[in-house]
C-alpha cells in the first residue's frame, strides 16, 4: 500500500505527464479535475484557437475527439496505478510507456457551444493487454455534446 506522501508523488507526477509532457493536452488546456479508481474528469475553456465553425464559435470536432480520447487513456492511467499499488511511482509510470489508442468511436451529438467544456471517461474493462473505456464531452450548461467508446494498448 502506498503511503500518503507516495501517493501525492504520483497523483503529481500523473498530473505533470499528462497536462504538461503530453504537449498536445497542454496545448489544448486540458486539466485534470476529479480523478478515482478508473474514473476521470478533465476540464477546459473555449478559445478561439479551438473553434471549428468560425460563424457559430463552435468547438472543432478534432478537438471533441482529442479530449474524449485523452479522457479514456487518463482514465487507464488511473485504473492501472490503482491496479499496481504495491509498485514504486517509477515503476508505475514506466507502465505507461506502452499505452496508446487502438480505437475510438466518437458520436456528436449537439454542437459544441460554451465557455467551458467537460469531459468524463470510466473504464469498462482493464485487462492484461487491453482496456474499454466510454467517455462523454458536456458543455457548460451540462449538455452532452459528444460520446465515445475507446480500446487502449495496456502492454
Amino acid at each position: 500500500m502506498r503511503s500518503t506522501s507516495e501517493q501525492a508523488e504520483l497523483e503529481a507526477a500523473i498530473r505533470d505527464l499528462f497536462e504538461h509532457k503530453i504537449v498536445f493536452n497542454e496545448y489544448l488546456g486540458f486539466e485534470i479535475g476529479d480523478y478515482s479508481k478508473g474514473s476521470v474528469t478533465i476540464g477546459f475553456d473555449m478559445r478561439p484557437e479551438l473553434i471549428g465553425h468560425f460563424m457559430h464559435g463552435r468547438l472543432h470536432g478534432g478537438v471533441i475527439s482529442a479530449v474524449l480520447d485523452a479522457a479514456g487513456g487518463l482514465a487507464v492511467i488511473w485504473a492501472i496505478a490503482e491496479l499496481y499499488f504495491d509498485e514504486t511511482v517509477d515503476q508505475i509510470m514506466e507502465r505507461f510507456k506502452a499505452l496508446a489508442t487502438i480505437d475510438i468511436r466518437v458520436d456528436y451529438l449537439r454542437p459544441g457551444t460554451g465557455e467551458k467544456f467537460y469531459a468524463q471517461a470510466s473504464v469498462v474493462r482493464l485487462g492484461r493487454r487491453i482496456a474499454a473505456t466510454h467517455a462523454t464531452l458536456n458543455s457548460d450548461n451540462g449538455k452532452v455534446i459528444a460520446s465515445a467508446n475507446g480500446a487502449y494498448t495496456v502492454s
